[in-house]
């Protein structure tokens, strides 16, 4: 099977732990405990998923590991290693009107203040101190430039996200 259609991927399963079957497990969710509130889990690569169901997870150092149903041996859980945990997007908690997912903000244009087109977004990414918007700019950019990254820091250099009008408009210099 293929991916499903509104899946977003909430992490990942890592190395193998023991003997028994256990994996660690990488969490892509704010709190990433958070990952075992979702049970069954989808799991899988490419065009390869299956349903996974969560038997027992628990802390182990400064990691997670979990049981999956059906994997009580090492063999089993290393044929799940690096495998994506996907979850239905409806599943996801309902945000206040001020914040957003990252994948609302894929997609978007992106237009300065003075009205330049900044491009759009591909994607998004954590360094730290702030998220950073990755804007794949137009074809034609006056400046040459084809991609920039903006730092997702609300009322500095985000003026206003619409998702309605699928627009973000920024604080940030055209050239830069």
């Amino acid at each position: 099977m293929t991916q499903p259609e509104n899946k977003i991927v909430v992490g990942r399963l890592g190395a193998v732990y023991g003997v028994k079957g256990w994996l660690k497990v990488s969490s892509f969710t704010e709190d990433p405990e958070n990952i075992f509130s979702y049970n069954p889990w989808t799991i899988g690569r490419g065009k390869l998923w299956q349903e996974a169901k969560i038997v027992e997870w628990r802390r182990h150092n400064k990691g997670l590991i979990v049981k999956l149903d059906n994997v009580d041996v090492r063999e089993k859980a290393q044929l799940l290693t690096g495998m994506d945990i996907i979850v239905d997007s409806e599943q996801l908690p309902d945000l206040s009107q001020d914040e957003f997912y990252w994948r609302d903000l894929v997609g978007l244009n992106v237009v300065n203040v003075d009205g330049y087109d900044m491009g759009v977004v591909k994607s998004l990414m954590e360094t730290g101190s702030n998220d950073v918007l990755v804007v794949k700019a137009n074809a034609r950019d006056a400046f040459g430039i084809s991609e920039r990254l903006i730092p997702l820091i609300d009322n500095q250099v985000i003026e206003s996200i619409d998702l309605d009008k699928k627009l973000i408009t920024v604080h940030w210099d055209a050239d830069f």
